[in-house]
């Protein structure tokens, strides 16, 4: 039996957070049984010998079921209940930012096997993680060596003109295959309001993106059919006050990596 269906909420642990309508539960965010970060314990690096180092994997580990429905998925999500989703994830970021540890939270979603999901209910993962990934270290160091404001703003601002690029676009949000993408089909999802952290999105503008990440989806699903793809949110570290602007990647899974 699917631990996410209704009726086998026992197979989770306590919901930490529910989204309801007409008396029964929309999206479930609960604890994961098998966590990749769990407990409190400060962070310290620890020195094994000349090379090798390690540090306590303590943080917060929760699965974000986002439909209720075992066949749903982003793609057929309606408006509310895509602004639904876009609410929840909000406040998880903010319960995770008040958590004594948490520097970092990374939500993601892998739809479909080939992306590394294991089951097929809709849901996707939020780590709160007591250090900051490195590719998010990466784009905070990008972000301060662009000198002309911000460089997420001034890409959308490109790419609205060269027009080659852009998937879709409208007053909440831009969808663009990047210049410098990675793998083929990928997409950059571009808030057109600017804020450093996903939190600090206004609900109108934050619901505006949810729905160009479904039609984002949709728009892939007409060209190439339910592809698996890895979807994955970037916003700044909890604590970060500097230059960001907070954004969601899409990478489909069409090939494989050689060499």
């Amino acid at each position: 039996p699917c631990p996410f269906c209704p009726g086998n909420e026992e197979s989770t642990p306590p919901a930490l957070e529910t989204a309801s309508a007409s008396g029964e539960w929309q999206i479930r965010v609960v604890p994961n049984r098998y966590p990749a970060f769990a407990g409190d314990e400060p962070f310290a690096v620890h020195t094994l010998g000349p090379v090798h180092t390690q540090a306590e994997a303590s943080g917060i580990h929760e699965v974000f079921v986002y439909a209720r429905d075992h066949q749903a998925t982003i793609a057929s999500l309606s408006d509310e209940q895509i602004a639904t989703v876009m609410d929840v994830l909000r406040r998880r970021m903010i319960d995770h930012a008040a958590s004594p540890g948490i520097r970092y939270t990374q939500a993601i979603v892998n739809h479909g096997r080939e992306s590394g999901a294991s089951l097929a209910h809709p849901h996707g993962q939020l780590l709160g993680m007591p250090f900051v990934p490195g590719e998010i270290l990466d784009e905070e160091r990008a972000f301060g060596r662009f000198h002309g404001g911000c460089i997420l703003c001034a890409t959308v601002e490109a790419e609205l003109v060269e027009g080659t690029r852009v998937v879709t676009a409208d007053d909440d949000c831009v969808v663009v295959s990047p210049y410098w993408a990675g793998s083929p089909y990928e997409l950059l999802i571009i808030p057109r309001e600017h804020n450093v952290h996903i939190q600090d999105a206004a609900s109108d503008s934050l619901a505006g993106v949810g729905r160009s990440l479904r039609n984002a989806i949709r728009t892939l699903n007409a060209h190439l059919g339910d592809v698996a793809f890895n979807l994955v949110v970037h916003t700044a570290p909890h604590e970060h006050h500097g230059p960001f602007h907070w954004h969601f990647h899409i990478w489909p899974k069409l090939v494989t990596v050689a060499g």
